[in-house]
């Protein structure tokens, strides 16, 4: 006889209690945290108006139907688009993402917390006219900088000890969890709003990780976190209308994230929410690259000099590194587009040693042409180094390390250059926020004439100006 199950009440899951209580009433006391989130703030708008020189990212901007006018709409950094905050979320969040170029996460599960700027600047702009329109007073910068610090914070501490690709997942679900747990808070939502609407992230489920993989590796890779950042936008405008949510979501015997998609196993939130994650973010700085390669790239570049005249007399390149390394960009064979090329570690290294610098056009086609790029890593061996996976999660040190040797026909061979740090670790900030600043600089330009680059720039270089700052009026200082 089968089994009778009692429809009875049930408490709500303790992750989705944790995530809201911190949502709504979280504060933010580091100031460290809150300084990093300006620069991720200033080098993720930076990386969206790189990605609009690209027709494949912009041929996805504007309204769903051309021609629709939004009264009050969100400003699309960089172009002439106002839309609605949901659309205007994924917009935002797909120039973010399209150059792999915005901040990083790596732990158990890896990501992108910045992503979550698409829904925050989307919504942060959307209330700030509508309270203008209604003669309030408009949210200003500070609450974005503070909002970004908590979804930084959300997205990061799931990915600690949860690995959605273990499960074949992708990592934008916790994107999706994050931007809905802030932007209902953002919207008014009191904790029970912000965890009925996380409920409903959590059973919406995420994409798999088909298009970040050969043989499938795509450019969905590159709007997938535009779209989850915008589905969190839709979902928690949805629970403000009053739509109710899913008190077990993640639990539920048999019907829950956990047993159905999460192999049995529960979900944990690994130490307390705070301000960990954005004051040890990682920025890439350097290069547009797959991050577990950037420490790659900058040990390739470092032997340039020393190949560049002896690329035909090289018979072995030898890439010591880490075991996630090896488990998603290691790759063989024919890459076949941009997102391919940039999630390959062997292709990484070889632009390095053969150009001495890497950037967004070395994925292109003119580029990828050059046979000299796959006669080296045909010679290519990637071997992994058991310290280096080990200090990847070691929480203290969070390591993303690269070596790479060449050995020539004649028996001679280059040093072997160990780059432990990528440039834009926590550990070297002293070193990369200059840097950090001149790319934000060199990319404003490529969009703005040079009064309104210097307008931003100013502004965004000050961080009590940018704190006071309406953000109606900062995305203003965006438009074309």
């Amino acid at each position: 006889m089968a089994e009778v199950k009692i429809n009875t009440a049930q408490s709500t899951d303790q992750v989705l209690e944790q995530i809201a209580d911190y949502a709504v009433n979280g504060t933010i006391k580091s100031d460290e945290a809150m300084e990093t989130a300006r620069y991720v703030l200033m080098d993720t708008l930076g990386c969206g108006l790189l990605a609009l020189r690209y027709p494949e990212c912009t041929k996805h901007l504007g309204p769903i139907v051309p021609g629709t006018v939004v009264p009050n709409g969100v400003v699309v950094p960089g172009t002439q688009f106002e839309l609605d905050p949901v659309h205007a979320a994924f917009n935002i969040g797909c120039i973010i993402r399209w150059l792999d170029y915005n901040d990083t996460w790596l732990a158990a599960e890896w990501g992108h917390p910045s992503d979550n700027l698409g829904g925050i600047l989307a919504v942060a702009d959307y209330l700030s006219r509508k309270q203008v329109a209604e003669g309030k007073a408009p949210m200003t910068m500070d609450e974005v900088l503070e909002y970004t610090v908590k979804a930084h914070e959300i997205q990061g501490v799931l990915a600690l000890e949860n690995s959605l690709n273990r499960n074949g997942l992708d990592h934008v679900l916790f994107v999706k969890v994050a931007t809905t747990a802030v932007v209902t808070a953002m919207l008014g939502g009191t904790k029970e709003d912000v965890a009925n609407a996380v409920s409903q992230a959590w059973v919406d489920n995420s994409s798999l990780r088909t298009y970040r993989h050969a043989p499938n590796t795509g450019s969905r890779k590159s709007w997938a976190a535009g779209d989850a950042t915008s589905r969190g936008v839709r979902l928690a405008l949805m629970t403000m209308k009053g739509e109710m949510g899913y008190k077990t979501a993640l639990s539920a015997d048999g019907w829950g994230f956990q047993d159905v998609l999460f192999g049995g196993k529960e979900l944990t939130i690994a130490r307390p929410f705070d301000s960990y994650v954005m004051e040890n973010i990682l920025f890439k700085i350097s290069y547009p690259a797959e991050f577990h390669a950037q420490t790659a790239a900058e040990a390739a570049i470092q032997l340039h000099d020393q190949v560049a005249g002896r690329l035909d007399e090289i018979e072995k390149v030898e890439i010591t590194t880490h075991e996630s390394a090896i488990r998603i960009i290691d790759k063989k064979g024919p890459l076949h587009n941009p997102a391919d090329r940039d999630h390959c570690l062997q292709y990484i290294t070889a632009i390095g040693l053969i150009y001495g610098a890497l950037d967004a056009d070395h994925y292109e086609d003119e580029t990828a042409r050059n046979p000299e790029i796959d006669k080296l890593r045909d010679v290519m061996v990637t071997i992994e180094n058991e310290q280096y996976s080990k200090d990847y999660l070691d929480p203290d040190k969070r390591s993303i390390a690269n070596a790479v040797q060449v050995f020539f026909t004649d028996g001679t061979k280059t040093d072997k250059v160990d780059v432990e740090y990528p440039i834009g670790h926590r550990r070297r900030r002293d070193e990369g926020i200059p840097l950090l600043l001149t790319k934000f600089y060199e990319n404003l330009k490529t969009r703005f004439p040079a009064r309104q680059v210097s307008d931003i720039y100013e502004l965004c270089d000050n961080h009590n100006d940018l704190a006071a700052t309406p953000v109606n009026e900062f995305m203003n200082l965006f438009k074309i």
